[in-house]
């Protein structure tokens, strides 16, 4: 089994109080949820209204496939997140693998 995972930090300039924020992770995650079998949520910043932490996982018996499905939705999220006013000013990439 092979683990693919990313911790994707968001920049919301717009973004003046939680409300704006949680508009825009919940339009970002809800989005790459329904596109991708992978697990998205929200795993940091909490309190800052402008910055918005995303983890994904992506879960895989083959390593390209969980290494390609992850890159998909990354590059998937930082056009969504374009479109809803943000930025992606920092991503991580995390790998293991589970035999």
């Amino acid at each position: 089994m092979y683990i693919e995972n990313a911790k994707l930090i968001f920049f919301i300039p717009h973004a003046t109080s939680l409300k704006d924020k949680r508009r825009v992770a919940k339009s970002l995650i809800d989005k790459a949820k329904n596109k991708f079998n992978a697990s998205i949520a929200e795993v940091d910043t909490q309190d800052a209204h402008k910055t918005l932490t995303i983890g994904i996982a992506v879960v895989s018996s083959q390593a390209s496939h969980a290494q390609n499905s992850l890159n998909e939705i990354i590059n998937f999220m930082e056009n969504e997140a374009y479109s809803l006013g943000a930025e992606l000013i920092q991503g991580q990439n995390f790998y293991e693998n589970l035999h």
